[in-house]
């Protein structure tokens, strides 16, 4: 017998592997599907500030666009989009899903936007 044997130990009763949770219907399937692929933007305490200070109002409608489109130009390989809005323009990484800064759209005409690597027009 070896210094460094290994022994089994069965589990106790009352430990359980995690098992999946079975789907009982069509409709809890989606539902859970949905929930799985949610993805949301989170926003910078930078973007935060300027929102507020810019009062600017980006509808639940309108940042679930957004939140789309970005995720979208994410998988085909953008980076880091500009995102222009009719009352806003946001700068984005889509890496980290994250609104890094934003402008209201008359400030934004006077700007030159550097490293950005894609457009999404709304």
């Amino acid at each position: 017998m070896d210094k460094f044997s290994i022994h089994r130990v069965p589990l106790h009763p009352s430990i359980r592997t995690a098992q999946p949770t079975p789907i009982t219907s069509q409709q809890s399937f989606k539902a859970h599907l949905q929930e799985a692929t949610k993805q949301e933007l989170k926003v910078s305490k930078h973007a935060h500030e300027r929102i507020v200070e810019r009062k600017i109002d980006i509808s639940e409608q309108e940042w679930q666009v957004v939140s789309d489109k970005v995720f979208e130009a994410h998988s085909k390989g953008v980076k880091q989009p500009l995102v222009l809005m009719d009352q806003a323009a946001l700068i984005v990484s889509a890496k980290n899903a994250t609104v890094i800064t934003a402008m209201d759209r008359t400030e934004a005409k006077q700007q030159l936007f550097t490293n950005i690597d894609g457009t999404i027009v709304l």
